[in-house]
């Protein structure tokens, strides 16, 4: 039996399992590709927040990347929290020297308002992260946080695309979810555009979407499927896994990344 495709998540660990590697490895699961991790950073995470965070030695995560890559191989990479401006470049350079397609999810700060990135970090995710990428996911907080362009309508979604495209991914998605309204995305690569929308769920148990969404995307292209399509799937499991989130512990609970195969049943 041939091995499925590997997606490597570069990321930080979430001790609550909602979000970080571990929402990672249960999306690669839930999609039939076969997940990797290069820890970057661990922390102590609950339903109510953030408790401490300790970034790895650069080192320890070189060495993590290196080890996965030159023996198994890898389809794609997905990043998530960096935290530090040496380890978002070290995660850059071995990205570039990597011949896999790599969805950056430039996490800035958790759920529940946490940072996860030293501010310090910001011009490296400019200058070295967000080049290497295939796919930029920021949400609109990041948007704010990466290029100081705020959006508070679904008609700024284009001026928030174009400034993060400034930075040179390939293609940006924009996630609307912080609107009002339908949950809608902008898809882009500053010729073509494809906007994506899907029904807001009444359930505030959404722990975890991001790392999740940008999981599945990169699972899609490590099937061989082109950009739209697999973000376009991407969106369709992520909003399953809205819908199906359910509460854990006395805060914010996790999105189901297992809802379809309790839809089978």
């Amino acid at each position: 039996m041939s091995a499925p495709p590997r997606v490597l998540t570069v990321a930080g660990s979430d001790s609550g399992g909602g979000a970080g590697i571990q929402a990672d490895l249960k999306t690669m699961l839930a999609l039939g590709v076969h997940g990797m991790s290069v820890v970057t950073a661990v922390t102590a995470q609950n339903s109510l927040g953030v408790q401490g965070a300790w970034p790895l030695p650069v080192e320890a995560v070189r060495a993590q990347y290196r080890s996965v890559v030159d023996d198994i191989g890898v389809q794609a990479v997905k990043t998530g929290m960096l935290a530090s401006p040496e380890l978002v470049e070290a995660v850059a350079e071995l990205i570039a020297g990597t011949d896999a397609p790599a969805v950056i999810d430039p996490v800035g700060v958790s759920k529940h308002g946490d940072s996860l990135l030293a501010s310090s970090a910001l011009d490296s995710v400019r200058t070295k992260l967000l080049p290497v990428a295939t796919v930029a996911t920021p949400n609109l907080d990041e948007v704010a946080q990466l290029t100081g362009v705020r959006v508070e309508s679904e008609e700024q979604l284009r001026r928030a695309a174009a400034a993060v495209l400034a930075y040179g991914p390939r293609w940006v998605l924009i996630k609307g979810g912080h609107l009002p309204g339908d949950a809608v995305d902008l898809l882009t690569d500053g010729a073509e555009e494809h906007w994506l929308r899907a029904p807001r769920h009444d359930n505030r148990h959404t722990h975890g979407t991001g790392c999740t969404l940008a999981s599945a995307i990169a699972s899609g292209l490590a099937k061989g499927l082109p950009v739209p399509e697999a973000v376009a799937a991407a969106k369709e499991y992520v909003t399953g896994a809205i819908e199906a989130g359910f509460a854990l512990g006395g805060g914010i609970g996790p999105v189901d990344h297992g809802w379809r195969f309790r839809a089978d049943v």
